[in-house]
């Protein structure tokens, strides 16, 4: 049974992502013009400031130097985040779903883009209160998506709800593949 593709689903997603990371490359490009070279700008004194910092690993300071390795894994990432984005269901119940893939993407490519780019990412936001690692805008868009869906898979979503993600079952783009359903009909009717 073919089901026809909605394409709102995915204008939306692109024009999002277009727009999450045009604020990010903003924040970036105004870090590198404004905050590169000086000694930072406390926000909030003794708790937030804007401190430049050039990170060559990812988060937290992992892996750093390994610039090819996390533009590799960026880039599996990415494919697997399209590859399941054409596959969750319509309907009101997924779109927390699908914005989240949106805001995951962004700020993976935004990371990238620099690593690409500068050869390492542009961090400028730290919160002086717990001294916690300096990190960005794409950095805040992944970590606070990851957190709700972690949430939403838990406590929102039933097991039956996200069988879509392990079925061998085709639904890309919108279109769902009609399998061999021959036996389950057979046995239904006996």
């Amino acid at each position: 049974m073919n089901k026809k593709i909605n394409f709102k689903f995915y204008i939306f997603g692109v024009i999002g992502f277009i727009l999450l990371l045009g604020l990010d490359r903003l924040t970036k490009h105004l870090a590198l013009e404004h905050l590169r070279g000086t000694l930072g700008i406390d926000l909030i004194p003794g708790v937030l400031r804007l401190e430049y910092l050039e990170n060559t690993g990812a988060a937290f300071g992992v892996m750093q130097g390994q610039q090819t390795v996390l533009l590799i894994i960026t880039v599996l990432v990415l494919g697997a985040l399209i590859y399941e984005y054409t596959r969750i269901p319509e309907g009101k119940k997924y779109v927390i779903l699908r914005f989240l893939a949106v805001f995951i993407a962004a700020g993976a490519v935004g990371n990238m883009i620099d690593r690409f780019v500068y050869n390492f990412v542009v961090d400028f936001i730290y919160f002086k209160l717990i001294n916690f690692p300096v990190f960005n805008v794409a950095d805040c868009y992944i970590t606070v998506a990851v957190l709700i869906l972690f949430f939403v898979i838990l406590f929102y979503y039933k097991d039956d709800d996200l069988n879509f993600l392990f079925s061998k079952k085709k639904e890309t783009i919108g279109i769902e593949a009609k399998e061999d359903d021959d036996s389950s009909d057979s046995k239904e009717g006996e």
